[in-house]
């Protein structure tokens, strides 16, 4: 079986008439969530760092800078853009990939229309088919390797997330087959290696990963348009030691999921939204902890132990604890942080999550009290679930204990659009409500507008 080419020829065809309207819909609904997340990580240091490196590069005035009230060059537009929508840590993502395709394949989308725009109007319809096709190519040979990419020590959202942000800049250039598999070619070769240790570790270039996958994406569309040619096979290979799935992946890759039920079901219906600003494998323990604050009142001073339980790849990646002045980055993936943080404040939304909380020593001093356990029974849920139970001993010796099998966001207990619209206000509340509103409503009517320019004129 040729994966890579029927992924590639599938996308190359793909056209707006193909997509059934619910998933026209869903599409609609990622770039809502991509916008709340990009607002919501512009008062971050490392976010406003990037921004100031990007303005000093005074690139052309091609693409919008979303909030930052600026243009740049696409690449550079499409690598400050992904990297705020990663950046708060509440971007969409696959379950069974576990990669969050939108931080690359949105920003690509965006700048690539809005520079086309400059010769040829570029329509709704039109991103909205790009970023459709871009989900393929991204989610699809994600979940091929998932989990055992990110045990072999990559990030799938650098990685395959390039995949998806050259497919959709090349659906919007209009390549045909053939150009569209050099696309991905292409992207196999320049895309960014995303060292999950890096994420491990806390440290803040973690970030930068949507939008280094969403700027390579770009360059790997050109190049084919340009001519350069790349592996038809780029995700099985055909020798040495074979093609991306393989060597980023230590055992063999299920390729059959890159071509399962392909044109049936659109991956991005799979798709997640986060109500909170922390990993996915967090959430679980997030929503627990809120409910049972919403069942009785309790705070830090009331409680004397708090035992997680959630399944073993939650306890590599979000198990350990935090110190005070720690990263951002290490709080986000932190169960101890989240859900102590999440006691205090009744909340886990931007405002939980910034260096002023980290450097609050009480609250760090609470999270030690936050003990994430491995629980054989919710690991054989997932990732069909990502549960957590949270047993909290309070002072005086009651347990009160609540499980969360399937945290909010999940397609089985979705965020729609009134919730997404919410999330944009919630995360930026310095923001004109009025303003928001519009674009809101240009979002969702996607496909009625003539020029793309419409919709990102309001996203500055």
């Amino acid at each position: 079986m040729e994966y890579s080419k029927a992924l590639s020829d599938f996308c190359a065809r793909l056209t707006y008439g193909d997509i059934p309207d619910d998933v026209a819909h869903k599409a609609k609904l990622c770039i809502l969530d991509y916008l709340a997340n990009v607002y919501g990580s512009l008062k971050l240091d490392a976010v406003k760092g990037v921004a100031s490196y990007i303005k000093s590069l005074n690139g052309p005035n091609e693409a919008t800078c979303v909030g930052l009230r600026f243009k740049s060059g696409i690449h550079n537009a499409a690598f400050i853009n992904g990297t705020a929508a990663e950046a708060i840590e509440s971007q969409d993502g696959l379950r069974f990939g576990g990669n969050h395709p939108g931080t690359a394949v949105i920003p690509a989308a965006f700048a690539v229309a809005e520079r086309l725009s400059e010769k040829r109007k570029v329509g709704g319809k039109e991103v909205i088919t790009a970023i459709v096709a871009g989900y393929e190519a991204a989610d699809r040979p994600a979940a091929a390797m998932h989990p055992r990419h990110t045990l072999s020590g990559f990030l799938p959202t650098g990685t395959t997330g390039t995949f998806g942000a050259a497919v959709a800049a090349a659906k919007l250039m209009g390549l045909d087959p053939e150009k569209m598999s050099n696309a991905l070619g292409n992207a196999g070769y320049i895309l960014p290696v995303s060292m999950a240790e890096q994420l491990m570790g806390g440290y803040t270039v973690k970030i930068v990963q949507g939008g280094q996958a969403a700027s390579a994406g770009i360059t790997a569309a050109f190049l084919s348009y340009a001519g350069i040619t790349g592996m038809p096979s780029v995700f099985e290979g055909t020798q040495l030691g074979g093609g991306f799935c393989k060597i980023t992946t230590d055992f063999d890759p299920a390729y059959e999921r890159i071509t399962d039920r392909l044109g049936e079901h659109y991956t991005i219906m799979d798709i997640y939204f986060k109500p909170y600003t922390a990993c996915r494998h967090t959430h679980g323990a997030a929503q627990a902890t809120l409910e049972l604050k919403a069942e009785r009142e309790f705070g830090p001073k009331d409680v004397e132990e708090v035992k997680v339980f959630t399944y073993g790849i939650g306890v590599i990646a979000v198990g350990k604890g935090v110190k005070e002045n720690d990263s951002i980055v290490n709080a986000q993936f932190s169960i101890p942080y989240v859900v102590s943080v999440t006691i205090a404040d009744n909340d886990l939304g931007p405002e939980q999550l910034t260096e002023k909380r980290l450097a609050d020593r009480s609250l760090i001093d609470f999270t030690k009290k936050v003990k994430v356990d491995y629980d054989d029974e919710i690991n054989k849920m997932y990732p069909e679930k990502t549960a957590s139970r949270v047993e909290i001993t309070l002072k005086g010796g009651e347990v009160i204990k609540k499980q969360v099998e399937i945290p909010k966001g999940d397609p089985r207990d979705p965020m729609e659009a009134d919730d997404l619209a919410a999330k944009i206000k919630r995360f930026a509340p310095e923001r004109n409500e009025a303003d928001l509103d519009k674009l809101i409503e240009a979002t969702l009517k996607l496909e009625s507008v003539s020029d793309i320019r419409e919709i990102t004129r309001l996203m500055e």
